[in-house]
């Protein structure tokens, strides 16, 4: 089985997932990706690493297009040569651009090709690719852009999850009582690492000093940012654990009673597995709005609150944790209401679907 994925944790992740979940099953696993994706190399389970060339298009002039598209030529012509020397029975794609060159040339080779999309919205590369593919596999019940009833056959499995989230699964939310510690988790990637570094601060300094005395704060912060968040943080007060990156984040989600974070698809799909409740805050100017759609979903079923980081002041963020720490049992409906959303069967599914495609239907649908 070649799984195609690179570029972000995002299209990673789910491909990690499903890694683990083939080789379960006793299927042989081989990752190709980018040199992004080479990072990776020494915890992805698989039994090889093939990094070919990939490039996003970074400009709309014909010089940019056209580097582009060398890249992406020189990485078609790599997997040619790759296909043809580990004849693979199935090509799952991830999405993003490094996983166009491997899926392009499984289809001109004639074998079975499978994408899965993490977002609420169809991403390029994957928009693309669908009409060419033999299935496609989605994370959402509706995927915008994603044409149904003609061309691929398309499977709502959800989004995989990685077994280090899997193992918190099953432990329930903790309803926080009014004297108890709050325990606030923040994160979000560089991007939203720098945002909440700005925004918590101030924020938390207009809480009343009996909400600032509950608080127990984990925040990922951009290590530049660490020494002015932690200054602020001791100068209210506020007790923080603060890193640039957690190693054990899906633990640190399962023992949150409220989460502050960006809305990638992996953050969304693991939120709801775990069941807890979170202020989303989408990337903002993304191309697609990719962010603002997968929150939004999470939103409408009450497990989470979305709110566009334009409209995110300190004055508000501030009333929201205080109101959320007033009154635990709307935080309690949230998480059960994101439970309800959690799809932990869902590399159960993908990978029933990848069987299916290459005729073994022991644990086909």
């Amino acid at each position: 089985m070649v799984l195609a994925a690179g570029g972000t944790g995002g299209h990673l992740f789910p491909a990690f997932a499903l890694a683990e979940e083939l080789g379960r099953r006793h299927l042989t696993v081989d990752l190709v990706t980018d040199t992004r994706g080479g990072r990776y190399g020494e915890d992805f389970p698989a039994r090889a690493i093939h990094r070919l060339a990939s490039a996003t298009l970074a400009g709309r002039s014909l010089r940019a297009a056209a580097k582009t598209g060398t890249t992406l030529m020189r990485g078609m012509a790599g997997a040619f040569g790759l296909f043809r020397r580990l004849r693979p029975h199935v090509v799952v794609g991830f999405g993003g651009y490094p996983s166009f060159a491997p899926v392009v040339a499984a289809r001109v080779l004639g074998l079975p090709t499978l994408l899965h999309e993490q977002n609420a919205v169809l991403g390029r590369a994957n928009r693309f690719l669908a009409a060419y593919v033999t299935a496609v596999a989605t994370s959402f019940e509706t995927t915008k852009f994603l044409k149904v009833g003609r061309g691929p056959m398309v499977r709502h499995v959800g989004n995989p999850v990685r077994a280090q989230v899997l193992q918190w699964a099953d432990q329930p939310y903790r309803v926080p009582e009014a004297r108890d510690p709050f325990r606030l988790l923040v994160f979000g990637g560089s991007q939203g690492a720098r945002a909440f570094s700005e925004l918590l601060p101030p924020a938390l300094a207009r809480l009343p000093a009996a909400a600032r005395d509950r608080l127990v704060v984990v925040q990922q912060c951009r290590a530049e940012d660490l020494d002015g968040v932690k200054a602020a943080y001791q100068q209210q007060g506020v007790r923080a654990h603060l890193e640039s990156f957690f190693p054990n984040l899906p633990e640190e989600m399962a023992q949150a009673h409220l989460v502050i974070a960006r809305a990638g698809a992996s953050t969304v799909a693991e939120l709801a597995v775990l069941g807890r409740p979170a202020i989303l805050v989408p990337l903002p100017h993304a191309i697609d709005n990719d962010q603002r759609l997968n929150a939004m979903r999470l939103a409408e079923s009450g497990g989470a609150w979305c709110i566009e980081q334009g409209d995110l002041s300190p004055e508000r963020l501030a009333a929201n944790l205080a109101e959320a720490m007033a009154a635990p049992a709307r935080l309690a409906v949230a998480a059960a209401a994101a439970k309800r959303q959690g799809r932990p069967d869902a590399v159960a599914r993908l990978a029933d679907l990848v069987e299916e495609l290459i005729g073994n239907p022991r644990h086909g649908a």
